[in-house]
């Protein structure tokens, strides 16, 4: 990978991470489209980790108090029902984020060989990218919106956390899948957005360190110079960051269907050039 190759990825991760558009998805199409050669799913868990230093730096704020709400919640132990029904609203979330990241969780670990090798076909992820965006369509025209991040309880943490371990695969996008499923839940754009971005946190920080382990150890392969990985991934941390408050302004009074047409737009695209043999 060139200096220039890690530049160019560093930025379409932070700006296709937060859109839902899928930055997996797009890490594979883009090298596909230069010529370059695939950077590999340890490179994108990687630079994925600068994406989740700007979502801790712009939610900061959130999160230590729902981290300090949570683990006051957790002492002293008491029955579930008594623990949920007595917690204010930080300490709850704390919990359905906690419980929406164990169906990733599980399902990452056991698909691991699966989705760093099948799951990167570029057959696969443009037939995602076109699926989603019509399941992003439907979220957008059914949804109610008439519930806020305040009303969010632990049926919604199930729904989000399963629509998330969708993102397993590159085309699918974490945020439109779990955003869709707020949606589809009844939250407003702005609320699904921010649960969603405040869910990412600890699966992607895990998945994150778990493939950097993998690689200061040796059990990973990667081809990609330690200097380039930093390069990549500072500057998905500076455009990610940008890229949140964007995304949160955008949806106060827009909808997500520019996203919903760039998608099947992209798909059908590199369809057609895979079919063609013009991509590979």
């Amino acid at each position: 990978m060139s200096t220039f190759e890690s530049v160019v990825l560093g930025i379409v991760q932070g700006l296709t991470e937060f859109l839902p558009i899928s930055s997996t998805g797009h890490l594979r199409i883009v090298p596909a489209l230069a010529g370059w050669e695939d950077p590999g799913a340890a490179f994108t868990a990687v630079t994925q980790l600068g994406t989740m230093a700007a979502v801790v730096l712009f939610f900061r704020a959130d999160l230590i108090r729902i981290l300090l709400a949570w683990m006051r919640s957790v002492f002293p132990l008491r029955s579930l029902r008594q623990r949920f029904g007595g917690l204010d609203h930080d300490a709850r979330l704390g919990w359905y984020i906690l419980l929406a990241t164990i169906p990733i969780g599980i399902f990452g670990l056991a698909f691991k060989d699966q989705i760093e090798n099948g799951a990167r076909d570029l057959y696969l992820i443009s037939s995602a990218l076109i699926v989603v965006g019509f399941v992003m369509l439907a979220a957008e025209r059914v949804a109610t919106r008439d519930r806020d991040i305040d009303d969010i309880n632990g049926r919604d943490g199930g729904v989000i956390g399963l629509a998330q371990t969708l993102a397993l695969i590159p085309g699918v996008s974490r945020s439109g899948a779990t955003i869709s499923a707020g949606l589809f839940m009844g939250l407003d754009r702005t609320s699904a957005a921010r649960f969603s971005f405040l869910l990412s946190v600890p699966a992607v920080v895990l998945s994150g360190l778990f493939e950097l382990a993998g690689i200061i150890s040796g059990s990973e392969q990667q081809d990609v110079s330690t200097g380039k990985l930093i390069i990549s991934t500072t500057l998905a941390f500076v455009v990610g960051y940008a890229a949140i408050a964007w995304m949160l302004r955008y949806l106060t009074s827009h909808s997500i269907l520019v996203f919903v047409i760039y998608r099947v737009v992209l798909g059908t695209l590199v369809l057609v050039l895979v079919s063609t043999g013009a991509i590979h």
